[in-house]
């Protein structure tokens, strides 16, 4: 048996949310608890539910990391830290690839080092940038798409 990409069932909400608190510990060093706790409501609340969600479960039918997509936009991608660096992440673009072709986008924070060189790895390339992310805070975003 091997890993599977399958798409979000709330039964594995409380799991996503999991990585997703675990992944920003690892990677968003930037952020403070006090940020860290507004995502998380966000996270918990509407965002798992508010785009098209897919996972990757592994042998074990447990989920590993998720992507959300909206259209051609990546919302985010997480993996289990456990899990970082064995081809998850990229396993996940292939099949968001698959599903809506190569012209994908993300923004990605500019301060979140390793997301912004896993992404250029992969090929997508720098369009644009803002000062602040989305829910207006003062986290610089880099607008990148995938360009093949």
């Amino acid at each position: 048996m091997h890993n599977e990409i399958v798409s979000y069932q709330v039964k594995y909400h409380d799991k996503l949310v999991d990585i997703w608190h675990r992944a920003v510990i690892q990677t968003h060093t930037f952020l403070t608890e006090e940020d860290i706790n507004f995502y998380h409501k966000m996270v918990q609340n509407e965002a798992l539910q508010s785009s098209e969600v897919w996972l990757e479960l592994n042998t074990s039918q447990v989920p590993i990391g998720f992507i959300g997509l909206d259209g051609m936009k990546i919302e985010m991608l997480f993996v289990d830290p456990e899990f970082h660096g064995q081809g998850v992440g990229s396993r996940l673009i292939n099949h968001a690839e698959k599903l809506k072709g190569s012209t994908l986008q993300v923004d990605v924070n500019e301060q979140n080092e390793g997301a912004v060189a896993f992404y250029k790895k992969f090929g997508f390339v720098q369009i644009g940038r803002s000062e602040l992310d989305g829910s207006g805070n003062p986290f610089p975003l880099l607008h990148l798409e995938l360009i093949k």
